[in-house]
């Protein structure tokens, strides 16, 4: 229905941003990749998918038509919904889950949290024939956030904790797994790099 939506980009967070236009402020889902090509206050253009089932209504948006395209496959795999394949896109850029299908390397597809052998199998399974080229081809890679004073640092804590939350872990298990990331990988990482962390630590 929506095949892209093209505005200014109000407010984002590294799980939905708000894109306005004509008067609308749209707020859609988005993935961290996303997240960290979008800028603020600047004109934004996300090609969308409306996601409708029953009483919900939700749309996800995408930096890049390869990475809508990547999400629409997820989905079409049985047991696969569009928040496991934010998920999956959210802890793995397009490249490397093309490239995990591909190999049928399980044991990557399965770090991606709530997915389990049985799944990352059947995905494997369905997928390996159905990606192509427009899909895999490379990605860009995000760049590390710079030293941050205090305040900045649990602005960035309360976003990645907000982000995982709304990705399906508990509060308690997100502060956790993002305590032990800050400990053992300092406190420079960028938001993108903490969240997929605490993922594939949790």
């Amino acid at each position: 229905m929506y095949n892209y939506i093209s505005g200014k980009l109000i407010s984002k967070t590294p799980a939905y941003a708000v894109i306005e236009t004509g008067g609308i402020g749209y707020e859609i889902r988005i993935t961290l990749s996303t997240y960290s090509a979008i800028k603020e206050n600047t004109d934004c253009k996300l090609f969308t998918h409306l996601y409708v089932k029953e009483d919900l209504q939700m749309l996800y948006g995408f930096q890049s038509e390869r990475e809508k395209k990547a999400f629409l496959q997820l989905i079409s795999v049985s047991g696969i919904g569009p928040s496991t394949a934010l998920m999956v896109l959210s802890s793995l850029s397009v490249s490397e889950f093309v490239e995990a299908v591909n190999s049928e390397n399980v044991g990557i597809i399965q770090s991606v949290k709530g997915i389990g052998a049985k799944t990352a199998k059947r995905l494997i399974l369905e997928l390996k024939d159905k990606l192509g080229q427009e899909i895999a081809g490379s990605s860009q890679s995000s760049p590390s956030a710079a030293n941050l004073e205090a305040g900045q640092l649990s602005q960035k804590k309360e976003e990645v904790l907000q982000a995982l939350i709304i990705l399906g872990l508990s509060k308690a298990v997100a502060e956790k797994g993002l305590q032990t990331i800050i400990k053992k990988y300092g406190n420079t990482l960028s938001i993108e790099e903490m969240i997929k962390l605490t993922l594939k630590h949790n």
